[in-house]
This record gives C-alpha cells, sequence and structure tokens, in this order.
C-alpha cells in the first residue's frame, strides 16, 4: 500500500501547501539515520555528495519543503522554478491521479482518464500535474532560497530551477532577455548549481523552448553571459528527434553543464465524462509523471550518453521520469545517469532515498 504523500498534498491548494509546510512534517515518523562513516560519496557538478539522488523541482515549493527533503536523505534536490516578478498558480485541483497504459505514448494514447483512486502499488501510479509555474515575488524568494541553503547538510547540494515568463506581444530577444535576468536574481542568493527550465512554453506558439533550438542556444548563451562559472542545469522534456537531441547537447556543451531529461509527457485529461477534467482556460492538456514516463526518461538517458561519448562531451547527465523503486534508480544510472531525481515516487514514499542508500552501499 502506498502511504500518505510526504512533500505535497494533492488535495490541498498550492497557497495551503505552500503556508503550511510539507506533509512529512505533521506525520509522526522521523527521518532515518544514516551511518555515514566508510560509505560510499559520489560527485556532481563539483559537489561532494552521500547519494546522487535527490527531488527535482515542482513538489519542493520553499525552504521548509527543502529542509525535509535533505533531512530524508534526498541529496541534491532542487527548489522549485522561481521567475523575475511574480506570477500566479493556475486554480485548484493541481495533481490528479491518472489510468495510464504501462508506458505512456502520447501519440498512441492522446488522452487519458483522471481518477480519484489511486493504485494499490507505488510502481503503477502515475499523476498528472498542472501548477503553471508560480513564482512569488522577487525579494521574498530570493530570501526564502538564502533560508533554504542553510538546511543544505554535508555532502549535500541544492540546485535551483528558473524560467523566463512569456509575455503577450513579447519578441523572442525579450523572452531571452527575461530568462537571463531571471538567472542573475537566481545567481544572487550564493546558489551553487543552477538549473534552466526550458521545458516551459515558448515565445509564439504552444510548444516548449526547449524544442525551439535556435531559442534555446539564445537562453542559454544569455544565461552563461549573467551567472559566469555557476554550473548549470538545461531542464529539457522529451525528443522524438535524434538530430535535434544532436543539437541540444551540441548547446549543452557549449554553454551549460549538465541535461536534466525529462520533465513530463504531455496529454488531453479528462473526467469519467469525457470532459476537461482540470479547471481553467489552456488546461486540457498537461503534463503526467510516474511510472508510465520511464520509459521516455530512460531513453533520453541512454541517447544522450551515446551522443556523449561520440562527441568527447563532458556534460553530466540527470535522469528523472517514473523513478518509483529502488530498481528504477539503478536503471537509470546504468544507463548513464550522474544523478537521478524523483517527483512523484518521492512524494508517496519518503523512505525511497534512504532504500537507495541502503542498496548503494550495502546496508
Amino acid at each position: 500500500m502506498l502511504s500518505k504523500p510526504a512533500f505535497y498534498d494533492p488535495t490541498k491548494s498550492y497557497e495551503d501547501n505552500y503556508t503550511s509546510g510539507p506533509p512529512i512534517f505533521s506525520q509522526d515518523i522521523k527521518p532515518p539515520s544514516r551511518d555515514l562513516h566508510n560509505a560510499k560519496t559520489f560527485e556532481f557538478l563539483g559537489q561532494k555528495v552521500s547519494l546522487p539522488f535527490g527531488i527535482p523541482p515542482g513538489p519542493l515549493l520553499n525552504s521548509q519543503y527543502m529542509k525535509a527533503a535533505f533531512e530524508w536523505g534526498y541529496d541534491v534536490s532542487t527548489y522549485k522554478t522561481v521567475r523575475a516578478e511574480e506570477f500566479p498558480c493556475h486554480p485548484f485541483p493541481n495533481i490528479l491521479f491518472v489510468q495510464t497504459p504501462p508506458d505512456l505514448h502520447p501519440d498512441q494514447t492522446p488522452h487519458l482518464t483522471a481518477t480519484p483512486e489511486r493504485p494499490e502499488s507505488i510502481d503503477k501510479l502515475s499523476i498528472t500535474n498542472s501548477f503553471g509555474v508560480p513564482s512569488k515575488p522577487v525579494p521574498f524568494w530570493q530570501e526564502d532560497v538564502r533560508k533554504a541553503l542553510t538546511y543544505v547538510k554535508e555532502n549535500q547540494a541544492m540546485i535551483l530551477s528558473f524560467m523566463g515568463t512569456v509575455k503577450e506581444k513579447q519578441t523572442q530577444d525579450e523572452f531571452v532577455t527575461d530568462f537571463a535576468q531571471a538567472g542573475k536574481l537566481s545567481a544572487e542568493t550564493g546558489t551553487k548549481i543552477l538549473e534552466a527550465n526550458l521545458s516551459c512554453p515558448n515565445i509564439g506558439n504552444e510548444g516548449l523552448v526547449c524544442y525551439n533550438l535556435e531559442a534555446t542556444e539564445a537562453v542559454a548563451k544569455a544565461i552563461r553571459k549573467k551567472i559566469g562559472a555557476i554550473p548549470l542545469i538545461l531542464k529539457v522534456g522529451y525528443y522524438k528527434e535524434d538530430e535535434h537531441l544532436e543539437k541540444l547537447a551540441a548547446v549543452a556543451d557549449k554553454y551549460a553543464n549538465a541535461i536534466a531529461a525529462i520533465n513530463t509527457l504531455q496529454v488531453e485529461v479528462v473526467d469519467e465524462k469525457g470532459e476537461q477534467a482540470l479547471p481553467g482556460k489552456n488546461r486540457l492538456r498537461s503534463g503526467v509523471c510516474g511510472a508510465s514516463i520511464k520509459w521516455a526518461g530512460l531513453e533520453m538517458v541512454t541517447k544522450l550518453k551515446k551522443i556523449k561519448e561520440k562527441n568527447n562531451y563532458s556534460f553530466a547527465i540527470v535522469g528523472i521520469g517514473g523513478v518509483m523503486t529502488v530498481d528504477d534508480y539503478f536503471d537509470y544510472r546504468k544507463a548513464g545517469a550522474d544523478l537521478v531525481q524523483s517527483a512523484t515516487g518521492s512524494m508517496w514514499n519518503p523512505y525511497l532515498a534512504n532504500d537507495i542508500w541502503k542498496a548503494e552501499n550495502e546496508v
């Protein structure tokens, strides 16, 4: 049986979750202890870590969530994406369980049905999430990020995710400038690793920034000028065409230090009556994450490793998507991931990081 959600309560609004803190703090359980004496250590982008595993941007809304993640052994975790200005959250609900095939291929299954029932087994759990990437005012989140950094323990690392904001009648140059400014503001917090969320809406269409490779390179170049030598991760979606992935890798090798893949797979989500499940404009399609997208994340890591080796590139690879169990973590590591992250799996199983740590150290 699945445990109660640990890092986000889907029955509450985004604001309620933000102010009340991670659900795990109100549960009568304590973080497992780890004897780090003679335990393995790893390296990620110049940072020594006890375990190359953590939580990606999404469930970790603020410093209190980061505190919980680090206490529970998610050693490389990411503060939820911020912007260069305040931005609202989509209406509640923001997370729904969905009925999916074992492997979700949007071309084969263009829409899914939301359901109030969650599966008995966590390795069959998939959800749709639709937040709209909310962000607090800049001074507010900068102060909170600095607070979050105080919770980073020895052999742990925090990543700060950021993105540009699409605006009406905006030119691509204006979008690039806004994205780079978000990077500059993020760098001001003192965070040692930054992540540009390119798996967000693109200027002039309904796709993602990462699928417009010209815009991707312009954004990466502008960010690098603003943040100096701080390690930079490019967070992307799933690429169908190998040619496009090759171009992305070339951009990453030139301007970044790592590629994180993937975010979600987008499909239409309807209720049992066949109507739009998530209320509001432009919410018929939303991202699906969880067990059913593991194939896509694993495929991306495998391809990126081959491209990296073929071209002698030096960027690191962050594997994300459908990491629900210990075995999923090792599948990603064997495929070539330098770091593995789990959102959905960690939300319902807070012990996932500790279980992986024990397996890595044969405890």
